[in-house]
């Protein structure tokens, strides 16, 4: 037979047919374009979302604005802190949990990104802050000791110095986060679950759906995604982009800081490396400075203040500005000339979302989105430990409207209405800006 008998014996595509194929194609268009939830930010409290959502089966978007794993905003750098000893004690909860879905995701992933050691705070014994946490670990049975000047010179062996007005607060629950590791950690996670993720997609806006309900999520690029729900966890974008969204102004300010390094004297490395029993610590007062042993950096002891300046996230300046001087005299102070107080050697810089009262934002958006819309924010440079309980909690909001376990009362937007500046404190702001004043 020739070809052309061949062409005749094949089927012939009906109009039908093609309408078919169309309409099919466009449903599964459709389809990649709806979800259950969608989740804007994927930095720590984005990414720790998306892994749980994912986990409990829901079709799950996550959305960055920038590359994933940038360094624009608070969730990338070398180490960040682990401690439950918080002057408020609505904390303490929220780390231990969090402390048991770092250890289980990192068992799931096969790889640690939290190093356990232990917790040492000080500072001045009439220190209101200092007192409190001493309060909060009794009131939530945490281990811990009270040491004098005398018993922190012998329980370091004299690598830490203290005064003798100042007491230390030696607690078992401390550490060190690897913090990009951890974002990488949780969206690997979810994408393994089932969650999809975009990166290089700026939300313009969200807006709800009229018609089925949900919310329809709007992209730079002009994509347009359906969610039956949403959570925002976009750092120190959040006030920007609820104040499009909503026209609402939240008391989120974004805030530059740097982390600094300082060279351990040579002979020194391994008094202060992450091994050596040697903590994790913040000493209160003035200057509030915390930092962790030598680990990132061999050699390097991470020393840094809660200090900087308030800043246009789009239009940060990359230097912070924040003076060194009583830092210098901290380290002079504390390390028993075993540490090179004369400058650091490598400075990185970060932002905070800040919050006036420096507590959380965990909360409905509310409005017209009801309780379709979530939002995390505000964690003022203290929230990047809680990241795995808070990613649960946000979960439990927009899927159930209600979270077990936490009282969010205190994370309530509501309470900037009632007092501009939040929840009311008996003790000082920890972060130095130029409008708080310890």
């Amino acid at each position: 037979m020739g070809i052309g008998s061949n062409l005749t014996k094949e089927k012939k595509t009906s109009p039908l047919d093609i309408l078919f194929l169309v309409l099919r194609e466009l449903e599964m268009e459709y389809s990649s374009h709806q979800f259950d939830v969608i989740v804007v930010g994927a930095g720590i409290m984005g990414s720790s979302t998306a892994y749980q959502l994912a986990k409990r089966g829901q079709k799950t978007l996550l959305l960055e604005q920038f590359d994933f794993l940038h360094h624009r905003g608070s969730s990338h750098g070398e180490s960040r802190t682990m401690r439950a000893t918080y002057p408020e004690d609505y904390y303490c909860d929220m780390v231990m949990e969090s402390s048991q879905i770092w250890e289980q995701a990192q068992s799931e992933i096969g790889y640690k990104v939290y190093f356990k050691s232990q917790q040492f705070d000080m500072g001045p014994s009439d220190n209101k802050s200092l007192r409190s946490v001493i309060s909060s670990c009794e009131k939530k049975c945490l281990s811990y000791r009270v040491l004098d000047s005398q018993q922190v010179a012998d329980r370091f062996s004299g690598r830490v110095s203290i005064p003798e007005n100042w007491v230390g607060v030696l607690a078992e629950i401390g550490g060190v986060i690897k913090p990009t590791k951890a974002v990488s950690m949780f969206q690997a996670l979810a994408f393994q679950k089932g969650a999809v993720l975009r990166d290089n997609m700026e939300v313009k806006d969200i807006v709800r759906d009229e018609v089925k309900g949900g919310v329809n999520v709007v992209t730079g690029n002009g994509e347009k995604f359906w969610g039956k729900k949403c959570v925002v966890t976009a750092g120190a974008w959040m006030s920007k982009l609820v104040k499009t969204v909503r026209g609402l102004e939240l008391p989120i300010q974004a805030f530059e800081t740097a982390v600094c390094y300082w060279r351990i004297k040579e002979g020194n490395e391994g008094k202060f490396a992450f091994g050596s029993d040697f903590p994790t610590f913040a000493s209160y007062g003035e200057p509030y400075v915390y930092g962790t042993p030598s680990l990132e950096f061999p050699g390097l002891i991470k020393v840094a203040v809660h200090g900087g300046h308030y800043c246009d996230p789009d239009k940060r300046p990359w230097a912070p500005g924040i003076s060194l001087d009583s830092m210098k005299e901290w380290i002079k102070g504390r390390f028993s000339g075993m540490v090179d107080y004369g400058a650091p050697v490598a400075t990185q810089s970060c932002m905070y979302s800040l919050t006036p009262d420096e507590d959380f934002v965990i909360d409905f958006l509310g409005g017209e989105f009801g309780k379709d819309v979530v939002i995390g924010g505000g964690f003022s440079g203290h929230g990047f430990k809680m990241a795995p309980a808070v990613g649960r909690i946000l979960s439990d909001l927009v899927l159930s409207g209600e979270a077990t376990g936490v009282e969010l009362k205190c994370f309530r937007i509501q309470r900037f209405q009632e007092n501009p500046k939040g929840n009311a404190k008996d003790f000082e702001h920890q972060v130095n800006s130029p409008s708080n004043h310890k």
